[in-house]
């Protein structure tokens, strides 16, 4: 993967519940990194197909692993504005360099 195919700029996100002094629940985003990242549609490609698995995903992304910072499916990535939960998180090739992201993206109801 070269810096040249990496063209988006993405932010991992912790979605947290904050209590406030009153009790009231409020959310609140925790921006864990701002890279850049190779960002890949679904489309019907061999690759796609053999995903059938992940079904739900509608986004493939691509970036050089973060040191200390673990990804998991309790975040959330933001590209472009759009909004993306992320379905499964893969070491590509376990060499511990770059990981993989298959996201989903979050449409807003109404």
């Amino acid at each position: 993967m070269s810096l040249g195919q990496m063209t988006q700029f993405i932010e991992i996100i912790l979605p947290c519940v904050t209590t406030d002094t009153e009790g009231f629940f409020a959310k609140e985003d925790i921006v864990k990194a701002n890279i850049r990242a190779y960002r890949e549609g679904r489309h019907g490609s061999e690759l796609w197909a053999n995903r059938a698995v992940f079904s739900s995903a509608t986004d493939l992304f691509r970036f050089r692993k973060i040191p200390n910072l673990t990804i998991t499916t309790d975040m959330v990535i933001i590209s472009n504005g759009q909004r993306f939960e992320i379905t499964s998180v893969e070491n590509i090739k376990g060499k511990g360099m770059y990981m993989e992201v298959l996201a989903k993206e979050i449409k807003p109801s109404g």
